[in-house]
């Protein structure tokens, strides 16, 4: 049922096609985490190391990355509700590729294709809930989009660890499970309005890491501060069960999910908070809590114990959460609706880069060092990252004149 239609070539509000496309933003990325607890089974069914876990995150995360830079203006060319019929189509074959998967080689490509189709899925929903939603309300906008990626990407580690741990078969139930929720996804979709109005011919090419020069100062800051905490997401969702498994011998999936679980729940959480804050407050909030976290993780693989594991993951969530909601409400409120898409895009590009990278990283110090030691290191990278950005902001705002 809509809000308001528009008029001629008014944008249509729509609460039941938000309500869509939130539903279809959450499931692409659900299918996105499902693997993380299971890592451990695969890595027993297949027989392959932990690097190779850590290399195969980083490919899922790279896929958004080129998705990102070559279809990020997608939506805006062809209209939003292609792009996400596409990305949850995608999503589909994923699902069904790990449900069928018998080796290393399936995991890799169901991991591309959930890369791809994350990628399709945050721009174009991003920008079309920024579209479907009433214009009187910015910043709810801002926040049903990190909770539908966020929350996905939360719900879809814990749905695969507690199934896993109750249930038969679970290397293929979780699978069943979302495959099946978004093929309702699909069949949902056919009730979203379209709100791209004008079309201009598809181009295909890299796009450049670029945004619109009066919201680049905010950008920037939002991107490098969010990129510090996702690298930290991006390793404790790689590792953790490992951690689990060999140091602190706990065999449950769904603990090892709970751990992520936490994360991006605190993420989603963390997001809330720059609606009561200044963008300057929410940074500099976000650096701090990047370095408290960093140091409990680093404590945690020192002391191998589980609660300041857990917490670290905890305060890391919420700092990168309030990080990734100020950029996100910075993009919807202050950027024109033509490139509004693109804009998301390159932002997430730059997440989902230091989500993969660092983890193969920490994956080879594994190899050489062990699991504790790499784990302290990457913890005072992290931590020296989010220090050095803090103290930018605050030379940035001593000189930077009032916004």
């Amino acid at each position: 049922m809509s809000d308001a239609s528009g008029a001629g070539g008014a944008t249509p509000r729509s609460t039941s096609g938000a309500l869509r496309v939130t539903f279809a933003f959450w499931i692409t990325l659900v299918g996105t985490t499902v693997p993380t607890p299971l890592y451990p089974l695969y890595e027993m069914e297949f027989g392959f190391s932990s690097l190779t876990v850590t290399v195969v995150y980083a490919l899922y995360a790279l896929g958004v990355v080129a998705g990102l830079l070559v279809f990020g203006r997608l939506s805006d060319q062809i209209g939003r509700r292609p792009v996400i019929l596409v990305a949850l189509l995608l999503s589909v074959v994923a699902d069904a590729v790990f449900l069928a998967a018998v080796d290393l080689g399936m995991i890799i490509v169901g991991r591309i294709l959930a890369g791809l189709s994350a990628a399709l899925i945050i721009g174009a929903a991003t920008a079309a809930l920024a579209e479907l939603i009433s214009p009187r309300h910015p910043k709810r906008a801002a926040t049903v989009s990190i909770f539908a990626n966020l929350g996905g990407l939360a719900t879809g580690t814990l749905l695969s660890g507690i199934v896993s741990d109750v249930a038969p078969d679970p290397l293929r139930l979780p699978w069943a499970i979302v495959l099946i929720l978004a093929l309702s996804a699909i069949v949902a979709l056919r009730g979203v309005p379209e709100t791209v109005r004008e079309r201009s011919p598809v181009t295909l090419r890299v796009q450049r890491l670029s945004v619109p020069a009066a919201i680049r100062g905010a950008f920037v800051r939002s991107a490098i501060t969010a990129g510090a905490g996702f690298a930290a997401l991006g390793v404790l969702t790689s590792v953790s069960g490992l951690f689990l498994g060999t140091v602190l011998h706990e065999t449950s999936h769904t603990l090892a999910a709970l751990v992520v679980f936490v994360a991006f729940a605190g993420a989603a959480f963390g997001q809330l908070l720059t609606r009561v804050l200044s963008s300057r407050a929410a940074l500099a909030g976000a650096c701090v809590g990047l370095i408290v976290g960093a140091a409990l993780l680093a404590f945690s693989m020192w002391m191998a114990l589980l609660v300041t594991l857990i917490i670290s993951a905890a305060i890391i969530g919420v700092a990168s959460g309030v990080a990734v909601g100020d950029g996100i409400a910075t993009i919807t409120m202050k950027t024109e609706p033509q490139h509004r898409a693109a804009t998301v895009s390159t932002f997430f590009a730059i997440l989902f880069a230091m989500l993969g990278v660092p983890a193969v990283g920490v994956g080879l110090l594994i190899q050489s060092n062990g699991l504790r030691p790499a784990g302290e290191i990457f913890s005072a990278v992290v931590a020296v990252l989010a220090l050095v950005v803090l103290l930018s902001l605050v030379r940035g705002g001593r000189t930077r004149p009032a916004s």
